[in-house]
């Protein structure tokens, strides 16, 4: 039987992880925390795949291609968080956990950066808690995949 799977989508601009202000992301990369994802999800009995783009529409034709697929969903949507519309619908038709995450707190940010259009539909959020936010965000999306609360 096939393990269930977790999709992790990554928004614009993470591919820049380690490089860009680690003085609010950290050093880390955007692969250290997916590798850490991964190891964490086949801890449990879960597949992860991972998809990272710098453009709106791939991110929602991952959520598409997700749908009766994926078990649940993991999404740092980066900047498109606080204004894609496009991606909170697709989320909204999704018929699995969705979880938010983000490294930093973007409420304890940027006012523009307060606003996520993502959270109305997510099941869960984890924000503020650099790379441990990954595995953190996969042990929400493994429990509520198996306690059937999503």
């Amino acid at each position: 039987m096939a393990r269930p799977v977790i999709l992790l989508l990554s928004g614009p601009n993470l591919n820049l992880l380690g490089d860009r202000e680690p003085e609010i992301y950290g050093t880390e990369t955007l692969m250290d925390h997916v590798s850490a994802a991964r190891d964490r999800a086949q801890e449990k009995g879960f597949d992860l795949e991972h998809v990272q783009s710098n453009h709106e529409g791939d991110l929602v034709d991952a959520i598409h291609a997700a749908r009766k697929r994926v078990a649940s969903i993991v999404i740092n949507a980066g900047a498109l968080t606080h204004y894609s519309w496009s991606l909170h619908d697709a989320l909204s038709v999704y018929d699995g956990p969705v979880i938010e995450l983000h490294l930093s707190d973007p409420k304890n940010r940027e006012p523009w950066r307060h606003l996520s259009v993502i959270e109305p539909v997510a099941f869960s959020s984890v924000s503020g808690k650099g790379g441990a936010g990954y595995t953190e965000a996969i042990d929400i999306a493994i429990n509520a995949c198996n306690d059937g609360d999503a």
